[in-house]
């Protein structure tokens, strides 16, 4: 008999991590709207977006990359059950911090897209925390290998 033993992870361990990996697909999605949009869907954008998106240093739109796609790994990594997922969902949120860094701290997003903007980061902050804790949890209840 082996020495380590995985406990069967519960039904509702799946299916968040599945909903989750979609969530980070979308995020996915999001970035690459974000990186390629046309000189003609950036002209027409309100001035204030425009100039926001046209000043995003190469550091915030690169955390924004790492967030999303080790977020995708890390998801991926949950569902085959793999201890590494946390080190891809932690790398994920050190990605959120230092985007969400540059959009309360640095940029003037508040003043660009307004109280309701902040609804989005938050969820993201929130969600990427939760996916931490959750890859923890999943090591420590031997869901994982």
């Amino acid at each position: 008999m082996s020495e380590t033993t995985e406990n069967k992870a519960p039904k509702w361990f799946i299916v968040v991590a599945a909903v989750l990996l979609v969530w980070n697909l979308l995020g996915v999605v999001a970035y690459l709207m974000q990186v390629t949009m046309s000189p003609e869907v950036m002209a027409a954008l309100p001035d204030a977006q425009r100039q926001f998106y046209e000043s995003t240093p190469a550091w915030a739109t690169a955390a924004f990359a790492v967030a999303v796609n080790c977020g995708v790994l890390g998801c991926l990594l949950l569902l085959l059950k793999r201890n590494l997922a946390g080190l891809f969902l932690q790398l994920s949120l050190a990605g959120v911090a230092v985007q969400m860094f540059h959009a309360f701290f640095i940029s003037n997003s508040f003043e660009v897209f307004g109280p309701g903007g902040m609804v989005m980061p938050g969820m993201v902050i929130v969600i990427a925390v939760y996916l931490v804790m959750l890859a923890a949890k999943a090591k420590a209840n031997n869901w994982t290998s």
